[in-house]
This record gives structure tokens, sequence and C-alpha cells, in this order.
């Protein structure tokens, strides 16, 4: 167990946190206003090495733990938790090439995906397969060196402007077993691309449905054996939920950290808001909440980081607390602030925004609550 960083752990963090003060933060409202995706900003944050964090070396990438990509998904969050969302998916994808890919493929693909020079998008959910991912019908038909594939993949970050996608497809029979993972270039002739949501939240990336009609994809573009997508597919879900974990603990802390300097400022009925004992007991239990949910996802990390057996578990465990605190918290911080709050110039309804959807994505918080159960009742047979 580890209950303080180490030296090098502090730097890592420390050089996310200060990059996004400088190069994110400041222009957080505007990207989210605009709907402008930041990709020579998130270039930047490549040449740092945050392109390929748990990428390995040979390929260019920084080969670090799971453990660090908590700590630099939650730094980069502090500035806006849509680019820092958005480039944990970004690795996501790119790890499960340098996982499961071949050597070929690996040094075709991953050096210009450490740098985000190439920047790729995760293809799972299909507009009658959320949850029930085993259920997709995106379907691959082997014709020679070749697959025909025809499909449409439903909310998927980045689409439109992302250069790869790591699509999980059905090469064989109904079920997780008939599911195989193809990489296919955005640019393929036969991909097109929906019209840009309006979302919510996470207005700073891009998201669109995937529409394959009779796209021919190499069999060399495939990912391991046929059958095995669905194990690549539930494999990179584990370190996206402990990163999305971490981006709504540094988007709800900075919340709290806003909310601290209005109360600081604000007087009611003769005092500061600090000054009231009530608001005072809010603030801590939302800084308890955070410290909790901070503390449980790096025990999750650590358990990945050395393949635990309960890995799968405390992932889910982690993000269904995490994304839970990290929404209540930006929530209450919008609360403190009273009208101010529900105000774009103060940042605290954008951060609610975009934390919202951390409940969803990477498998729903009530999809946690299965994952555990199950492997409780298991446990207990």
């Amino acid at each position: 167990m580890q209950f303080a960083l180490n030296e090098d752990q502090i730097a890592v963090r420390d050089m996310a946190l200060a990059f996004a003060a400088e190069k994110i933060a400041p222009h957080a409202l505007r990207w989210d206003e605009e709907k402008h995706f930041p990709v020579e900003v998130m270039r930047e944050a490549a040449t740092l090495g945050m392109g390929g964090i748990y990428i390995r070396e040979d390929v260019g990438g920084s080969a670090m733990t799971r453990f660090d990509a908590a700590l630099i998904f939650e730094a980069l969050a502090t500035g806006c938790p849509t680019t820092s969302a958005f480039i944990s998916i970004h690795n996501m994808a790119s790890w499960m090439i340098d996982a499961y890919g071949s050597d070929t493929q690996r040094h075709k693909w991953l050096p210009k995906l450490c740098t985000m020079e190439l920047i790729a998008s995760y293809c799972l959910t299909e507009p009658g397969a959320g949850s029930d991912a085993a259920a997709l019908r995106t379907r691959a038909v082997r014709d020679g060196d070749h697959y025909v594939l025809n499909g449409q993949k439903q909310f998927i970050s980045g689409a439109g402007r992302t250069d790869l996608l790591v699509a999980m497809v059905r090469t064989g029979g109904d079920g997780p077993g008939g599911i195989s993972t193809l990489v296919i270039h955005g640019k393929t002739p036969g991909v097109s691309f929906g019209a840009n949501e309006r979302k919510m939240g996470w207005n700073a990336q891009p998201t669109r449905a995937v529409i394959f009609e009779n796209v021919r994809v190499p069999v060399a573009n495939r990912l391991n054996e046929e059958g095995v997508g669905f194990k690549i597919a539930m494999a990179g879900l584990d370190g996206g939920r402990l990163n999305i974990t971490a981006c709504s603990l540094g988007g709800a802390q900075t919340a709290l950290d806003k909310a601290r300097a209005y109360m600081k400022e604000r007087k009611a009925f003769g005092k500061r808001l600090d000054e009231f004992q009530a608001l005072q007991f809010r603030l801590a239990d939302m800084a308890i909440e955070l410290e909790a949910a901070r503390t449980f996802l790096w025990r999750a990390a650590a358990a990945l980081d050395r393949k635990d057996p309960d890995a799968t578990m405390l992932c889910a465990m982690a993000k269904r607390f995490g994304t839970d605190a990290g929404f209540e918290v930006a929530n209450q911080a919008l609360q403190l602030h009273g009208g101010y709050g529900y105000l774009s110039e103060y940042g605290i309804e954008k951060i609610v925004r975009d934390l919202r959807v951390h409940q969803i994505l990477e498998g729903t918080n009530e999809i946690m609550r299965l994952i555990v159960a199950r492997k409780l009742i298991e446990g207990a047979r």
C-alpha cells in the first residue's frame, strides 16, 4: 500500500499541474463555448510524454505506470476535464495496440500516436449496444486479405478529427467470443461520420457516430486473433475507468478550490461565508469525499499495475465511487457560489456539466455495481 508519493511521482504530478495551469486552464471556457478541439495543445502535452504514458519505450512511449497515469490525468483535469479525458481515451486506444498488437503493428502506429501526430479513438458503443457491449452488431466479413466492414458506432469521442479508429467488430457468431479488434484509418473509403452531437458538456471534444459502409480493412490491421476483441476491449476499460475517475477528481478539486476562494470574499449577514459553521462543515465533507476517492483510485491503480486478481473489481469500485463523488463535490461547489455559480464566467457550471457524463461513460455506474456484485457472488461460491 502506498500513502505518499515518491519524488518521481511528485515530479510527474507537478509537471502535469504546471502544464494544465499554463496551457489548458486559461482557455478552457473558450474551448467549451466555441466547441474547439485543442489538438495543438494536446500535441504539446505529448512532447512531455503524455501521448503514450504507459506505452513501451521502444516505440516512443513513456513506460510509466497506471498509478502515474492517475496522477497525470487528475492534474490535467484541474485545467479542463474534457481535454484531460480525451487524452486519456487516446492513451487507452494506443495501449490496446501496444499490449495486443504485433511488433509490426506497434512500430507502424505507436511512434506517431505517442507524439499525437496521429490521434486515436476507441470505438465500442453502438446505437443498440451500450452497456450490453457484447451485443454489438457491426460486422466484418473476411474477403481474402481484407475484411469488409458494415455497421455503426455511436458516441465516439474525437470522431471525424482522429486518425485511427480502434474498433470492436463482429467477425464470428453472437456473444463476446465473436468479437475482434480492427485498427481502421479514419479516411478509409466507406468511413463517414454523423453530425457533432450537441451535448450537455464535453464540448471541447467532438462526439460523432462512425458509419462503416463496405469498408475494406486489411486483415493485417487486426489486433491479435479473431475472437479476442471483447477481451481487449474490457482490458482497455479497466485503465480507462481509472483515468476517467482521475479526471473527475481533478475537475472536482478545481471546483472545491474555487468555492473556498469565493467563500473568503463573499459576505452575507455581516460575515464571510467561510465563517458560517454549516458551510464550513459542507466544505469539510467535500474535501473528505475527494480524499477518500483519491485514496481508492490509488489503491485500484496499484492493483492494476501489479496485475492483482481483483484489479477489475477494484477499478469498477473506484470508478463508481470516484465519479459519483467528483460530480457531487462540483455540484456542491456550484451551490456554495449561489447564483454566481450558475454563470458561465465563474467556470463552475462547466465543471458540473463536464463531470456528469463520467458517471455514464467507460461503463455506467450501474454496470460498475454489476461487476462488483458478480465478483462478490462468484467469490462466495
